[in-house]
């Protein structure tokens, strides 16, 4: 009923309601992961991590208060606070109109390609599984490489509006590692798009197929992408790592090198959006990484969304079914968010030459090697 007063309101308060929804989705998420980052680290490093932020109503609760104050879930709070009602202060040498518009600009790519990607599926009528999303279209996988490249343009204007050689510099490493590794990224894909794409049938770059042909039966139709092509799922997985700016990939932010790099001059509110907007790329990021090689909202290798629903019975309770892949999807993402957070904190950072002769004499012949190998090998079995 809710489903049907929805779809029955204008299409631009529909659009509203859903970029309010995205807004409200991703900003806490991102206040979770930078705490959850800190606990992964602090899980590494053998100590306790941010437990002692509490709400005092809360900490009369006998055991409840204790163990959310040693988890540490009011530290989230205390950040989203602090970030908001921070002094934001704008340097006086800065460009002001191009230094406030590249966080927002930031933010823009961040919470545009979530609404591509789809989260979840149900069964309809027919037993044909229909993928959820705010906005799954056919061509998913080139709107997000599409869309996400242009966040690179507020790392420019950040360092360049800053009027400072430290922050400029470090949007021209910014640049250049991005568009470097984006070329790896979209290379590494191909392969996946060229198998699921057979003659005969309607050509697509949507993620509803690709999750779709990791759910045929047997051995072959059932395995992940990431066990037939391990070599892309390798590349595109290092390649987000660099686009993402997470170690060891954060010459960009590297501050022994640059200061504090693109972000030097900023602080308080207008300096936690780039950072929301990193996480924001992380999760879509991982989101991506597992609907293309690791079965999407699929609960394991060659077991489907629709033969887990008869097992549970629920087949024919379409909503039922959807919470249940979205929790699926969702489990495999936070694993996703939690291993960028593990190799952050266990390999260390490379130097910049390191990071761009990886780029350009590494993974770029790997990607290369590894696209004519699959296009030779695809063209062989699909004769």
């Amino acid at each position: 009923m809710l489903a049907d007063f929805f779809f029955n309101l204008h299409p631009i308060v529909q659009g509203l309601i859903k970029g309010l929804a995205v807004i409200l989705v991703i900003f806490p998420i991102a206040g979770v992961c930078s705490m959850a980052e800190r606990k992964v680290a602090a899980w590494v490093q053998d100590r306790p991590g941010p437990n002692r932020a509490v709400v005092p109503w809360v900490a009369w609760i006998p055991f409840v208060g204790t163990f959310l104050q040693r988890l540490g879930v009011f530290h989230v709070m205390a950040d989203g606070g602090k970030m908001l009602f921070k002094e934001d202060s704008t340097p006086g040498h800065v460009n002001k109109f191009y230094f406030i518009a590249a966080p927002v600009l930031a933010m823009i790519p961040a919470l545009t390609t979530v609404t591509t990607v789809p989260f979840g599926a149900y069964l309809d009528a027919a037993g044909k599984v229909i993928p959820l999303g705010l906005a799954p279209i056919d061509i998913g996988i080139l709107a997000v490489f599409a869309v996400s490249s242009l966040g690179v343009y507020s790392l420019i204007l950040a360092g360049w509006a800053s009027n400072s050689k430290y922050p400029f510099l470090g949007s021209v490493r910014a640049s250049a590692q991005l568009i470097s590794y984006e070329l790896s990224m979209t290379l590494a894909v191909v392969p996946v798009f060229l198998w699921i794409n057979v003659p005969g049938s309607d050509a697509t770059l949507g993620f509803g197929r690709v999750v779709e042909l990791q759910s045929q039966p047997g051995f072959w139709g059932g395995a992940w992408f990431g066990f037939l092509m391990p070599i892309s799922a390798f590349i595109f997985l290092v390649a987000l790592f660099a686009e993402t700016n997470r170690q060891p990939f954060d010459t960009v932010e590297s501050e022994a090198d640059l200061v504090g790099s693109f972000h030097t001059e900023y602080g308080a509110f207008k300096w936690g959006l780039f950072f929301v907007a990193e996480y924001s790329h992380m999760i879509i990021g991982s989101a991506v990484f597992i609907l293309l090689f690791f079965g999407g909202w699929n609960p394991l290798p060659w077991v489907p969304l629709a033969t887990f629903a008869e097992w549970l019975n629920i087949a024919d309770k379409p909503v039922v079914l959807g919470i249940v892949s979205i929790v699926i999807f969702l489990a495999k993402v936070i694993f996703m968010i939690f291993v960028f957070m593990w190799v952050r904190w266990t390999v260390p950072r490379f130097r910049y030459d390191q990071v761009m002769k990886l780029g350009w004499q590494k993974l770029l012949p790997l990607s290369i090697a590894n696209l004519i190998f699959y296009a030779v090998a695809i063209a062989f079995i699909q004769k």
